[in-house]
């Protein structure tokens, strides 16, 4: 190979605290680390959803084809297995503005690549005999707390049945039902939705790899030369010759060199519950409700051997590092007690036994970063906020495209137009903090 471009991390991953997902599992013995040089038809870098999700749509469409997917993590440690565990397959928000031709159109389009990604699981769920406890296609709810929220269930339920999209409107008496508490308003069933365990879900993905197919975890990578005819991985103890490169690795893209100016690193937290008695708090011990306002809070009961806890996600904090600080998780576990509290005051002695945040990568158009990015190095990444489904999809996309398989999951990301450049720092810190604080106070109790 004649020499190419190199491209350095210039930071990896930090992930930060065990996330309670992880916590709540029994050990795991990790894939062995690479520590010689392979060569292979493609290599992965990332194991979260978009590398997982590549790697198995890959081995579909040719199972003759060498890959090896390298994580600097063990599965289920990163971003993929922090989330809060919903694979939502309807837009967030389509009730707002001109619901003309277009809209529809882009609502469909959303539509069809979240579903696209929970039929892949689907498929591997049904294969592999995963149970509800990983894999439950049991839809879920939105909730409101307040007039205002209910009032955005009610035109959100109008325009999904524009759509012909099912849904079901629960009044304060048939939400309490299913939450088990009298604090919310109202609520929104929708039935295509599914709730996974994420870090369990991100395991059992790579638990069905087979030869050709290789994971090497705790395996950062830590440059890539691209040249030609290939590209070359290195890794602290070996080297990944492969023809093609795929960079599943949402904002850390961006350490690569690609993506840069581009990206918005922002975190999300969460807080899990203590176990506690299900026999004192009444509604069904499993199920899961997103906010009437998108910046509100997120909500889900979880049940287990030692009993049921309750699952708290609120707070968006911007970090251009791509780490978050002990004393942010402790400033948004302070107010995951409030929401907790305002929410189930009957339970609100419970302390909170795990709190954690996550990373997400967004861009100021709300698009990915997608497609061939350098010679040989196709990226899948910058998940905006929904990484369950769009992280997943992009990663099929991704694994489509370097095989050249036409398929209308591959057009709806190749129409996407490509990241707009964000304002210089350090305009866009203090314009991102500022739109993250302003968005909270909006959300109100929501």
């Amino acid at each position: 190979m004649a020499s190419g471009r190199v491209f350095q991390a210039r930071r990896l991953p930090a992930h930060g605290v065990q996330s309670g997902w992880d916590a709540l599992l029994p050990a795991r013995t990790p894939t062995t680390e690479l520590d010689r040089t392979i060569s292979v038809d493609v290599a992965i870098i990332g194991a979260g959803f978009a590398g997982l999700s590549a790697a198995v749509r890959l081995a579909e469409l040719d199972p003759k084809l060498s890959i090896a997917v390298i994580d600097s993590d063990e599965v289920g440690h990163g971003a993929s297995g922090r989330n809060s565990g919903f694979l939502i397959d309807l837009p967030h928000d389509i009730s707002s503005g001109n619901f003309g031709a277009d809209a529809v159109a882009k609502s469909r389009d959303e539509i069809f690549v979240a579903r696209t990604a929970i039929q892949q699981y689907a498929r591997l769920a049904e294969v592999h005999g995963w149970d509800n406890d990983v894999f439950d296609a049991s839809g879920k709810y939105s909730v409101a707390m307040t007039d205002g929220g209910t009032e955005h269930l009610e035109a959100y339920s109008l325009q999904l049945k524009s759509l012909d999209e099912p849904n079901q409107l629960l009044g304060r008496g048939e939400i309490e039902k299913v939450t088990g508490t009298p604090a919310f308003k109202s609520g929104l069933f929708t039935p295509g939705a599914v709730m996974v365990q994420p870090t369990a879900l991100v395991r059992a993905v790579a638990a069905v790899f087979q030869e050709p197919v290789k994971l090497y975890e705790r395996t950062p990578a830590l440059s890539i030369e691209s040249f030609s005819g290939g590209c070359k991985v290195k890794t602290p103890k070996g080297e990944v010759r492969a023809g093609r490169v795929i960079l599943a690795t949402n904002g850390h893209a961006e350490s690569f060199g690609f993506g840069r100016g581009e990206l918005l690193h922002v975190f999300t937290h969460a807080s899990l519950s203590e176990p506690f008695d299900p026999a004192t708090l009444g509604g069904l011990r499993k199920w899961g409700a997103t906010p009437a306002s998108p910046m509100g809070t997120t909500v889900r009961r979880i049940n287990g051997p030692d009993g049921d806890r309750i699952l708290i996600r609120s707070r968006y904090t911007y970090h251009p590092t791509i780490e978050a600080s002990d004393a942010t998780i402790k400033g948004a576990g302070d107010l995951h007690d409030r929401k907790f509290a305002d929410r189930f005051p009957s339970h609100r002695h419970l302390k909170m036994q795990y709190r954690w945040g996550g990373a997400m990568a967004l861009t100021r158009n709300t698009v990915p970063l997608f497609g061939q990015v350098a010679p040989g190095i196709f990226a899948a990444c910058a998940c905006n906020g929904i990484g369950g489904t769009k992280s997943t999809a992009a990663g099929i996309a991704a694994a489509e495209l370097i095989v050249g398989h036409q398929s209308r999951l591959g057009d709806i990301f190749h129409a996407f137009a490509k990241p707009q450049t964000l304002p210089p720092r350090p305009f866009v810190d203090v314009g991102a903090r500022l739109n993250l604080a302003y968005r909270e106070w909006r959300a109100g109790r929501e």
